[in-house]
């Protein structure tokens, strides 16, 4: 990890930039250390960076009142004590404001020693990776790009993380906004940069994804399973990374690295270090 801190280092020497050019490939944990501690909670992040992964992921959306909320569902539902509280289903975050999604249990559900655990807003959050050491990949739900530029410019924290969203037109907004910032886009996307939806475009990357990767502003494809060696020679003639999710197995790590991507989000970090360490060794 690089606990690297202020506003006072170029694009070029910033933190997420020194990621991209490590040579070796990145161990990224998915919503916190999700696999042994509540997904999207403090106690997930602080667990992912004793793993010493290299990038903490986290989701958000924006509550009602506006603030960045981190939470990876639509709704409230399944990881947090909201349906006992308020009766009824399928409550979105967006409908509560972030006093009232304060009241609930995020923690309980996934096991009792984590009971009373809070939904954390996205800024205690950074406080908590950024402040600890660690980097953070911000995946964005829901929410405008402006707002959450502005978050990371009064935190002095453009280019001390990464940001990646599935929707590509959120991207270029973003781009547009504040072109240093490294971003990944998350494949295949639900909207493109130009506003318009894939369509029946094919899964796999592709140069034809690849290009529109780099058209959004982003230097990362952030693909599902379905890369190649070929489509990963592509992106790096292109000056982009590949990243996969999301990926627990040992021998389809392997695999995947053999590939030559640059990186793995996954629920356990410890996993894809032993995957790591054992493909050197071999």
């Amino acid at each position: 990890m690089f606990a690297i801190s202020g506003n006072t280092l170029s694009a070029a020497d910033s933190p997420a930039a020194a990621l991209l050019k490590l040579k070796r490939p990145l161990v990224i944990s998915h919503r916190g250390f999700s696999q042994f501690a509540p997904e999207n909670t403090i106690p997930a992040f602080k667990l992912a960076m004793r793993a010493q992964a290299d990038l903490v992921e986290l989701d958000y959306y924006h509550s009602k009142d506006g603030q960045p909320i981190v939470f990876h569902d639509g709704t409230l539902d399944r990881t947090s004590d909201a349906t006992n509280r308020w009766g009824g289903s399928k409550i979105s975050v967006s409908s509560k404001t972030v006093a009232e999604l304060k009241t609930l249990d995020a923690g309980s559900w996934f096991d009792g020693q984590f009971a009373g655990t809070k939904i954390p807003t996205l800024a205690e959050s950074l406080d908590t990776i950024q402040g600890g050491g660690g980097i953070t990949l911000i995946e964005r739900k829901e929410g405008d790009a402006a707002t959450c530029v502005k978050l990371l410019k009064d935190r002095s924290l453009i280019n001390q993380l990464v940001v990646q969203a599935f929707d590509w037109q959120y991207l270029k907004s973003f781009h547009d906004l504040d072109p240093t910032q490294v971003l990944g886009a998350l494949g295949p996307p639900r909207l493109l940069a130009d506003g318009s939806k894939p369509g029946e475009r094919p899964k796999p990357l592709s140069a034809e994804w690849l290009d529109l990767v780099k058209a959004s502003g982003a230097k990362i494809a952030v693909w599902n399973r379905e890369v190649s060696r070929e489509a990963v020679q592509l992106a790096h003639a292109r000056d982009l990374k590949v990243w996969v999710y999301t990926i627990n197995e040992p021998e389809l790590a392997t695999s995947l690295l053999d590939l030559g991507v640059d990186g793995l989000i996954t629920d356990n970090p410890a996993v894809i270090w032993r995957a790591m360490a054992l493909r050197t060794a071999r």
